[in-house]
């Protein structure tokens, strides 16, 4: 049986003043990091993938509660690193606020908590109190922009698992990127079916797995990690049940309350694999399952003299000064304003440049919600030759509410492209500095060049960690984090090599770049325009 050794508790003066200062900072903590803990609200509100996140703080709480008598019994010596563990976190704090990377806000609230940890009772508190802060961590969501590119890459590979288990019915099936094509019907695995509603929930339910089963490191660890792949197997697994039901009684079975308790039905599955493979693993070990899952149990030890009240006082007064200080300079940088740039919107971008015609085009509703640019231009233009260029770009006066421009290396897998290949280069029209990413993809017999990279206060930015890193600091020193994706495609045809569409689309650059500086602000935009409305594009 694991055990972990712990001391009684010291028959010293009253602990009460400790613990109202404990209860106190405590709360401080809370209501200075309020802003991102209400957003994780908002996003387990909102996103079914995150909504068991309410449910992980009962379970912290629970993990505390049930060793209540070794957190009394574990209180040592303060440490200092516990200040100093709580400034980092006050510091990630006041970068989130400036910047609205809510991330930073909510793991700085963790690293606080380990603070307090230490700034009242040192390394045997935090030691008993560790994992139950840090099985927190898995109630924080991904941000937008990595939750986009996992959510695609799991919307292909449940579509190629569910068109797997199809086949072995012996129906014909056909899969085109995200959509299972079966004839009569087209089943499109969208966002909400790409697994991340079981994976997130489940890794949270394996880790506890794997904490409370008393085994050896490595099945730990394989309990853990077990729970990605059969979250994904699963949904594939729940994806080819819908098309088989769909192809045997209509395409009403894919819809409503069946697919609703099937994806349920699935979760539990999920769970009972989990709870099936350690009891496989308690079996080899020559032990029952309940043997070895439990909770730690905690054996008292001969108690050691520790310091007086008067002692400790100084990491814990020094936490709650530090936190206080943070929420009163949080609180002045909420009301902070952004500078949004003022610009000509794209209704009036002109549709000739040069020899090119535009024909102005527009996005279905349903990606114009999922893209949330306030303001885009689309249009196909040609030239005599009747060879097309398609020019998008999408404009977002603000990205502090995680809403920014999707990569196309994202967007056109999920379109049934494939990218055969991928580089980086240089347009020398516009100088050394721009760069752009250049992508040969293809779907059947059809191949197409694409030409994007990010526009962002100023700087062409072709990779987009670093565009990243950038809004992070401008939205830090200039207040600004309004940006562009910049998109060309030309078709590759089949009388033509791919330097005669790098020619067309190089050629189009030089005429199409220079009338963008109105449309998208340089680095050195004047004016500011606090009004944010969002357009319907250049459509409208």
């Amino acid at each position: 049986m694991s055990t972990v050794s712990i001391r009684k508790p010291f028959a010293g003066p009253s602990w009460s003043p400790l613990l109202a200062l404990v209860i106190a900072t405590l709360l401080v903590c809370i209501a200075g990091f309020g802003g991102a803990l209400l957003e994780l609200v908002r996003r387990w509100n909102q996103q079914e993938e995150y909504s068991h996140g309410f449910l992980i703080p009962l379970v912290t709480l629970w993990l505390l509660w049930a060793r209540r008598d070794a957190l009394r019994a574990s209180i040592g010596q303060p440490s200092l690193v516990g200040p100093a563990l709580i400034l980092v976190a006050v510091l990630m704090h006041i970068t989130g606020e400036l910047s609205a990377v809510w991330l930073l806000s909510q793991v700085g609230f963790i690293v606080a908590l380990f603070g307090i940890a230490l700034a009242f009772g040192g390394y045997s508190l935090l030691k008993i109190t560790f994992i139950p802060i840090a099985y927190l961590l898995f109630a924080i969501p991904l941000p937008y922009f990595i939750d986009a590119v996992l959510t695609l890459q799991l919307q292909l590979m449940s579509s190629e698992l569910g068109v797997a288990f199809i086949s072995l019915f012996q129906i014909p099936v056909y899969l085109d990127g995200n959509i299972i094509d079966m004839g009569t019907y087209k089943l499109q695995v969208v966002e909400a079916c790409s697994g991340l509603r079981y994976l997130y929930p489940l890794l949270s339910l394996s880790f506890l797995a794997a904490y409370l089963f008393q085994g050896r490191f490595w099945q730990r660890a394989v309990i853990f990690l077990s729970g990605i792949p059969i979250a994904i197997g699963m949904n594939g697994l729940r994806i080819g049940i819908v098309g088989i039901l769909v192809d045997r009684w209509g395409s009403q079975m894919a819809e409503g309350a069946l697919h609703f308790l099937e994806g349920w039905v699935i979760f539990l599955a999920c769970a009972a694999l989990l709870g099936g493979e350690m009891f496989a693993l308690a079996y080899l070990s020559g032990r029952r399952l309940f043997e070895v899952f439990h909770a730690p149990v905690f054996e008292a030890a001969p108690a050691k003299e520790r310091s007086t009240i008067a002692a400790r006082k100084f990491p814990a007064l020094a936490s709650l000064a530090m936190l206080c200080i943070s929420g009163l300079v949080v609180f002045h940088l909420s009301g902070r304003s952004e500078i949004i740039p003022e610009r000509t919107r794209f209704v009036a971008f002109p549709t000739r440049l040069a020899q090119w015609q535009g024909q102005p085009s527009s996005l279905d509703l349903d990606t114009e919600q999922a893209l949330k640019a306030d303001d885009y231009l689309l249009a196909n233009y040609s030239q005599s030759d009747g060879k097309v260029v398609n020019f998008y770009v999408s404009y977002y006066a603000s990205q502090r509410k995680n809403e920014s421009p999707h990569s196309p290396i994202v967007c056109l897998p999920g379109g049934g492209w494939l990218i055969t290949r991928l580089d980086r280069r240089n347009f020398d029209g516009a100088g050394p500095g721009h760069q752009f990413n250049r992508v040969i993809i293809q779907k059947g017999s059809s191949r197409n060049l694409v030409y994007y990279w990010f526009n962002e206060r100023g700087r062409t930015i072709a990779d987009e960690y670093w565009a990243k890193w950038y809004l992070l600091l401008d939205s830090i020193k200039k207040n600004r984090t309004d940006g562009a994706l910049v998109r060309l495609v030309t078709e590759i045809n089949p009388n033509e090599t791919e330097a005669d569409a790098d020619s067309r689309l190089e050629s189009f650059m030089n005429v199409a770049l220079p009338r963008l500086t109105n449309f998208v602000p340089p680095d050195e935009a004047t004016g500011v325009n606090t009004a944010l409305v969002r357009s319907t594009g250049w459509h409208s």
